[in-house]
């Protein structure tokens, strides 16, 4: 029987925690919203049991839990609703000890933190002040979280990742570079670009998740993980530059600029007050976290960078004449 179930599992982070699962042999439940999703991400894999939920019901994420021991919580919700984070994560809790669930682990962010107050790299002591709409609501997530923690109702423990990028993961800093380097065209990019940055390789995240799911020590506290060391996304793009042969035009919008893509994009706009992570980086220190479970692999960024433009798919070009023919059909 599956004793890890990922709920939120279709999303990029889940497919590498279920990847990590798969290569110990250990069966896992995978929930999420849509069954035709599970499917096409987890339904080859015998050691996959794929259960649907819905996320605003207690009744729903216990009967999605039942017999499982530790819940690892991925659950995303559009950007432009936060609101949901506290709201879903309560009934999560809710229907988790209802169904006996003991540990759950939540995959977290830097939002609730704010900007740096104690200076590069951070810890996970740094105070969480956070001054922007969807760090609250982030913070309140884990505060609940933590609080069923400390009244016994449950075992808990968040995982703080930076910015990602990986293969075919869309929701990255990264993505239209990798796009552009593939296969010509703009890279669309959020600036600035020349401050240091830190990203983390997703096939990375899940080998630490299936650790801590083993980790009885863990539960209680928060943990970073961080990326393969401090770069830039110019850095970055100049290592894909090199990698393809091919120079890339660069577009990167400023915080103005956010702005008024925001007028047509919910995206955008939502994207205006977390503009402050790209002009004062945020660093994390994961030293506490390798003390607790050991060295970590880490993939380099040229490596990184390699297998993520290897994933993106070449889009080849009609013969001359073709566009138009085919657009008088």
């Amino acid at each position: 029987m599956s004793k890890v179930a990922l709920f939120g599992a279709a999303g990029a982070i889940g497919q590498s925690v279920a990847a990590a699962l798969r290569s110990k042999g250990q069966p896992y439940r995978v929930v999420g919203r849509n069954q035709r999703s599970l499917r096409s991400a987890f339904g080859t894999d015998p050691l996959a049991e794929l259960v649907t939920w819905n996320p605003a019901s207690p009744e729903s994420v216990q009967a999605a839990a039942s017999g499982i021991e530790t819940l690892v919580y991925m659950v995303g919700v559009d950007y432009w609703r936060f609101q949901l984070h506290p709201e879903l994560m309560r009934k999560t809790l809710e229907g988790a000890v209802a169904a006996g669930v003991r540990n759950v682990i939540l995959i977290g962010t830097v939002y609730p933190y704010g900007r740096v107050q104690t200076g590069n790299p951070v810890r996970e002591d740094h105070p969480r002040e956070p001054h922007t709409f969807k760090g609250r609501m982030r913070k309140a997530q884990e505060d609940l979280l933590m609080q069923a923690h400390a009244s016994g109702r449950i075992r808990a423990t968040v995982l703080r990742l930076p910015d990602f990028y990986g293969p075919g993961v869309q929701a990255s800093l990264l993505h239209r570079a990798a796009q552009a380097a593939a296969n010509g065209g703009t890279a669309d990019m959020v600036g600035p670009v020349d401050q240091p940055h830190e990203f983390v390789y997703v096939p990375d995240v899940g080998p630490v998740v299936a650790r801590l799911t083993d980790t009885p020590a863990a539960f209680g506290k928060i943990w970073h993980l961080a990326g393969a060391g401090v770069t830039t996304q110019r850095e970055l793009v100049a290592e894909m530059e090199r990698q393809t042969g091919r120079r890339l035009k660069l577009r990167v919008a400023s915080k103005t600029m956010l702005r008024l893509l925001g007028l047509f994009n919910p995206v955008m706009r939502e994207l205006v007050e977390m503009h402050y992570l790209m002009s004062d980086p945020l660093i994390m220190d994961d030293s506490a976290l390798q003390r607790l479970i050991g060295p970590i692999r880490k993939t380099s960024y040229v490596e990184g960078i390699r297998q993520t433009l290897a994933a993106v798919p070449v889009v080849r070009a009609l013969p001359a004449g073709a566009s138009s023919q085919a657009r008088s059909h």
